[in-house]
């Protein structure tokens, strides 16, 4: 696992195995993810998206605590995968960092409960896979607008965006922040603690 400069953001880039009959990889290991975390990630719900190009998903993140952490992997096609920090308090609040994760590298990205997650489908269809540890809860799920000039995300020059109308409606991150939807980072680094004693 590859630290981001994000705080609770990792990359890992798996092993292929290349032979006559195609490829096999390991694109999730638990072991080596709890070493970096500290603790175990628990899988509650596991999520696939279809996306075609210019399909932007995000940015969005679950209150704290439970939050949401995600393990996310792009199977086919290619997609730019976004952390932000929106965690108010955190030295990195209001940073972002970006991986391309493809069908080729099969990169994947993990990111700790707190974090703003989202992702633009680069190529005429990317399917995403990504594993979270706590069920999709609509009422403690936020979003933050991903075109918000305040974050300056480095969007792929020349591909349309296509956002739901969700996503197109959500917040900046300033009017998130004085509505008070934004976890706290001292919050977020007491409940790592509590899931590293367990």
């Amino acid at each position: 696992m590859e630290p981001l400069g994000i705080e609770g953001a990792w990359v890992f880039s798996p092993r292929i195995h290349t032979d006559g009959r195609g490829r096999f990889l390991e694109w999730f290991r638990g072991a080596e993810l709890s070493e970096d975390l500290g603790h175990q990630m628990s899988v509650a719900q596991a999520n696939c998206s279809v996306s075609g190009r210019g399909v932007i998903r995000g940015i969005h993140f679950a209150e704290v605590p439970p939050g949401q952490a995600k393990y996310v992997t792009c199977v086919n096609g290619a997609i730019l995968d976004v952390v932000v920090d929106l965690r108010v308090g955190s030295p990195s609040f209001g940073c972002w960092e970006a991986a391309r994760l493809d069908d080729e590298t099969r990169r994947a990205l993990y990111l700790s409960e707190g974090l703003g997650h989202a992702f633009m489908a680069l190529t005429s269809q990317a399917t995403v896979l990504y594993l979270c540890s706590t069920p999709y809860t609509p009422s403690r799920e936020h979003g933050i607008h991903p075109l918000d000039p305040a974050l300056g995300i480095a969007w792929p020059a020349g591909v349309e965006a296509v956002l739901s109308e969700k996503d197109a409606t959500a917040p900046t991150l300033a009017e998130a922040r004085c509505a008070g939807l934004l976890p706290d980072y001292g919050t977020c680094v007491e409940h790592a603690a509590r899931l590293r004693s367990h």
